[in-house]
């Protein structure tokens, strides 16, 4: 049954990793390195501090920072306990595919996919009803994570586990941010 799974998982990534273009390569280049998503969380952060202020905003910021930090480190966890060789270093495929990009580190699951999700549902679940047609928030880890397939860095698997992993522990913290807020801030309208 896993084998089945994984032939899948490869046939499905070859499929997706061959639509590509030299034409669009470096588009996709530039989609995939965090600097670049710069400008993205400076519209965010400006809406968030509109919307709650400088204490908020900060505290908001300790939390996000603590989630980053444990969906990324649980991802090198899980990618070094699997040891999942990446696409492009799969010497069964990587002559057939595009790579775009090469990267060492193994594939399973996507760093880049959990801590996109994690931040994007944290932050949703925090705005969902003060900020309209803020679901378009998701649209990030959804183009962020697919330029790794684009690139030849990660298998669709590794996306979708990052992207439940990533909402799993981006709703907990909400949650434990919301009770921790009902704590230090209990005169604040939440």
């Amino acid at each position: 049954m896993l084998e089945k799974i994984l032939s899948l998982d490869t046939e499905l990534f070859i499929y997706l990793n061959n639509l590509g273009s030299e034409t669009y390569d470096g588009l996709w280049l530039f989609i995939t390195k965090q600097f670049n998503w710069i400008p993205l969380f400076l519209v965010l952060l400006y809406v968030i501090f509109k919307k709650i202020g400088v204490k908020q905003t900060l505290y908001l910021l300790l939390f996000v920072a603590i989630l980053l930090t444990i969906t990324d480190q649980t991802t090198n966890l899980f990618k070094n306990g699997f040891q999942r060789l990446r696409p492009c270093n799969n010497t069964d495929i990587n002559t057939f595919i595009r790579v775009v990009k090469k990267s060492k580190s193994f594939s399973f699951f996507s760093g880049h996919a959990a801590n996109t999700m994690a931040v994007a549902t944290f932050i949703f679940f925090n705005f969902k009803n003060k900020i309209k047609y803020f679901s378009f928030l998701f649209l990030w880890p959804l183009i962020f994570a697919y330029s790794r397939i684009y690139l030849g860095l990660h298998y669709p698997i590794d996306i979708l586990t990052g992207y439940l992993f990533g909402f799993i522990f981006g709703f907990l913290m909400f949650k434990i941010y919301k009770a921790a807020q009902l704590k230090y801030f209990p005169q604040k309208d939440n």
